[in-house]
Order: C-alpha cells, then structure tokens, then sequence
C-alpha cells in the first residue's frame, strides 16, 4: 500500500465499511514454498470475515493450524494523466482504494459450512432489487451434501486494517477537479467514474 500519510486517513469504520460493500478480496498467506493467494467471496462479521475455500485449494491444505493472512479489498482504480492537471511539471501515476486486513485464518469444522452459505448468498441475494432472493433450500438434498463435500469454511480474525485512498490528495484543489473531469470525458468506464466521484467527494 502507498506509504505517504495523505492517503492514509480514512477511518477503520469507513475502511470497513468498504470492504463490505465489496464483498470480494484477495487471501494471502505464507506457504511452504512461497506465497500463496487466493480470490474470494466474504462476509464481514463484528472483528471478522468469513468464507470458504475449495476443499483442493492449497491454502485450505496449509490450514492444519492456524496461521497469519492478509485480505485485500481493491476498489475502483485509474490511470491519471498529467495534462488533466493544469499544472506544469506533472507526471503520471494511478488513483486506486484498497483496503488491507491483517489477522489470522482458521479452518472450522463442516458444521459450520451451511450457515455461512446461508449468509453469503443472503447477503448478495438481498442486494439485487425486483426478485425474491435465491435460497441454498433450492438445491436438491445430494447434489447440495456433493457440492458441500468440496469446500471447506473459514473464519479470519481481524487484528489490523490499513486503507489507501490515492485521490490526488497531494495537488491542489483545482488539480483535483481537473483529473476527475479528464476521467469522466476520457469515457475508460464505469470504474473510473466512481473513482472520478470518490476523487470529488474527497475535495468537501
């Protein structure tokens, strides 16, 4: 993540509440031969997330004892191009949100499997407007205990969450508003212009 302070201000609340609303993040942890990473679905509960790994996944098979691991949680990102600035002597660089939580992973036991299938997909389920949310009781009994025997649940305690929000913080306001224009005119896409929004909101 970007060192410099001026990125680094939002609170544990706001970061949090950002890698919930993401949902989607990157688990790394430290295997035998080097790291290992893993893309995942999660829910955040109070000081933890929860998922699960394919039973195969060789994170899952370094889960014999707890151990340290890192969930990243990227946003929106975008290039920035130096003529959007109006100012002299630029350069380019990159405006991204990410977010960092730092704690341990444990393996749970089978029992635990079905009521965080339960909550992940309710949790998305009850995102999209206009359909009754898709239940897990929609699949059949063997194929639901076939599909179950294939993953394993996860839970990760949250002992350190880090934010990056790059947003031009370090140009002046001007500048700021010049690079959220060239954004949105440049037309890239829809991620850029929550970035483009992001960068504005940080001018109030």
């Amino acid at each position: 993540m970007h060192p410099n302070p001026v990125y680094r201000q939002e609170t544990a609340e706001r970061n949090l509440a950002f890698a919930r609303d993401r949902g989607f993040g990157a688990l790394a942890v430290n295997g035998p031969d080097g790291p290992l990473l893993s893309h995942v679905p999660f829910v955040l509960g109070d000081g933890f997330a929860e998922m699960h790994l394919v039973r195969s996944n060789p994170i899952a098979r370094a889960l014999g004892a707890p151990v340290p691991a890192l969930l990243a949680v990227s946003g929106p990102d975008g290039y920035v191009s130096p003529d959007w600035y109006g100012l002299a002597d630029q350069v380019p660089t990159w405006n991204y949100v990410a977010v960092h939580l730092r704690g341990t992973l444990h393996l749970l036991t089978g029992d635990a499997l079905r009521g965080h299938l339960d909550r992940l997909s309710a949790t998305f389920e009850n995102r999209i407007a206009g359909k009754a949310p898709w239940l897990v009781d929609k699949v059949d009994g063997e194929a639901l205990d076939r599909l179950m025997r294939m993953i394993v649940p996860c839970r990760f305690d949250i002992a350190s969450i880090e934010g990056t929000w790059k947003l031009g913080q370090n140009k002046p306001g001007s500048a700021r508003t010049g690079a959220a224009e060239g954004m949105e005119a440049a037309g890239i896409g829809a991620e850029v212009s929550v970035l483009a929004r992001l960068m504005r909101e940080s001018l109030a």
